[in-house]
């Protein structure tokens, strides 16, 4: 059985749904009311859609690519404390995302779907908490339930956004984004360390 705590604290730490609440503020700056709640259910919505793409074809395309999933949870360990690291060294998620609405549309998808909730590290580890070969259907389904729900959480945070980022600020948000970061360093590093015993048969 999975460790449930250990996966929802995990898929909190790669979706970051606090620093999710600058990034949506920015986006909806100048939206209505109900513009708002529309832009978080689309945003909320999208990026459950693209995490469940890679939970169901993630491995059926490393597969088809002949790519043990021993390397793939190695490179992705390693992807994933390269991630991490710049969530604490460098500019936080609220600061690195916020950049995007210079050059951008301000839209649903794009920085709120992806890459604010359905991030890189999430794509991996959506994969990688869901191997075939480690986890059964039930245990994959219980998975993709904890990963659905952080996206509810996620969604919760952002329509209630102008309460909270009046409450934290974006130095709040910085600060609990680097402590995700850290977090999830060592996750990366037991996820590699996992892939590394597994390719050795240690």
């Amino acid at each position: 059985m999975i460790d449930i705590l250990a996966t929802f604290i995990f898929f909190f730490a790669v979706i970051d749904p606090i620093g999710t609440v600058p990034v949506y503020i920015a986006v909806t700056n100048d939206a209505d009311a109900q513009a708002r709640r529309r832009i978080a259910y689309i945003s909320a919505i999208a990026a459950a859609a693209v995490l469940l793409f890679f939970v169901i074809a993630g491995e059926l395309i490393l597969t088809a690519m002949k790519i043990p999933l021993e390397a793939f949870q190695i490179a992705g360990g390693i992807v994933l404390f390269l991630f991490a690291l710049t969530m604490i060294f460098g500019e936080s998620k609220p600061e690195q995302e916020s950049r995007f609405l210079e050059d951008h549309d301000q839209t649903a998808i794009f920085p709120l779907a992806m890459p604010s909730i359905a991030s890189p590290g999430a794509m991996l580890g959506a994969v990688l908490l869901t191997e075939n070969s480690r986890f059964n259907l039930f245990e994959q389904f219980l998975t993709v339930l904890v990963m659905f729900s952080v996206i509810v959480v996620a969604l919760l945070l952002m329509l209630l956004a102008t309460h909270i980022h009046r409450f934290i600020g974006n130095a709040g948000a910085s600060v609990i984004s680097r402590v995700m970061g850290f977090i999830l360093t060592a996750v990366a590093t037991t996820q590699a360390l996992a892939g590394i015993e597994g390719y050795f048969n240690l």
